[in-house]
């Protein structure tokens, strides 16, 4: 008999809050663990570890990647959980998408490489007898969250008709709305007897450019919006003294390559499954901001 319990590390983060919260409404047992706390005791008894932790503002993350993916590896081979973590499009480079289980890692990023060391470290685990979900899905998006890139920086200027492109405007983005991916984790944990040892699943979401923003934010206004270039040299310059920056400067490339994520394996195994689309996206990130 299943337990249905989950232990969600970083509850209180993006991932971490949307998979808590889809998983207790749809009656999952959820616990939330608490930093500092022994994580394979509270695994105990768990049918899966949703592992949402994440150092804030990239700190340190050469050092604490890997400490998180030990202790989280350790628990689950401890209480025998399944382990899902979310994977992003760091790892795949450059090259030309859309980007899917089948898509060599080829980073080109420090963060990237570090990524996919974590992910090969899940495999790894697989095959040596523990369950591990790679849920990968591009950049978060959420009206309810002012601490997503959306929110700090693409539509800082939206009440004054501006939105802030990041790099190429025509550029297609890979994005995944909140609450739709917290859907996602529900689904596949609810497949998990059936699910191979290693998953590498990815989760289409949304693909648009920042011009595809733009135009459907003005028809939802009905007025003009236009676009302007976000000043990455204020980064360079800022670099030396904020490591936020600096570390967000590394990204840069990733908003002028186009991309897009290989969603088929998750609609074979959710074949029903709805996600937003971009009009009603924006449409919730205007009414937040009271336009």
């Amino acid at each position: 008999m299943r337990s249905k319990k989950a232990l969600v590390l970083g509850a209180g983060g993006n991932f971490g809050g949307a998979a808590a919260a889809a998983l207790a409404a749809a009656g999952w047992q959820v616990a939330r663990y608490q930093r500092g706390t022994d994580m394979a005791a509270a695994a105990a008894g768990a049918e899966l570890i949703v592992n949402g932790l994440n150092p804030p503002k990239y700190h340190a993350w050469a050092t604490l990647i890997p400490e998180i993916t030990t202790s989280v590896l350790a628990a689950g081979k401890a209480s025998g959980a399944a382990i899902m973590v979310p994977g992003n499009v760091y790892v795949f480079g450059k090259q030309a998408g859309p980007w899917g289980a089948g898509t060599p890692h080829r980073p080109v990023a420090r963060k990237g490489q570090i990524r996919a060391e974590m992910e090969a470290r899940y495999r790894d685990a697989a095959d040596r007898g523990q369950k591990a979900i790679i849920f990968r899905a591009g950049d978060f998006v959420s009206a309810s969250n002012p601490g997503t890139i959306m929110n700090i920086l693409m539509l800082n200027g939206i009440a004054k008709g501006k939105i802030t492109a990041l790099g190429a405007p025509d550029a297609p983005h890979a994005w995944a709305e909140l609450s739709d991916l917290g859907r996602g984790v529900v689904a596949l944990a609810d497949q998990l007897p059936t699910l191979p040892a290693f998953n590498d699943i990815g989760f289409a979401g949304l693909t648009f450019s920042a011009n595809e923003l733009a135009a459907e934010a003005a028809r939802r206004l009905q007025r003009p919006v236009t676009l302007k270039q976000f000043p990455w040299w204020a980064l360079r310059l800022a670099a030396p003294f904020w490591e936020m920056g600096r570390e967000l400067g590394e990204m840069r490339y990733l908003y002028d390559t186009p991309h897009s994520i290989d969603g088929s394996d998750f609609a074979r195994l959710v074949p029903d499954f709805a996600a937003k689309k971009l009009a009603q996206v924006v449409d919730e990130h205007l009414v937040a901001r009271g336009l």
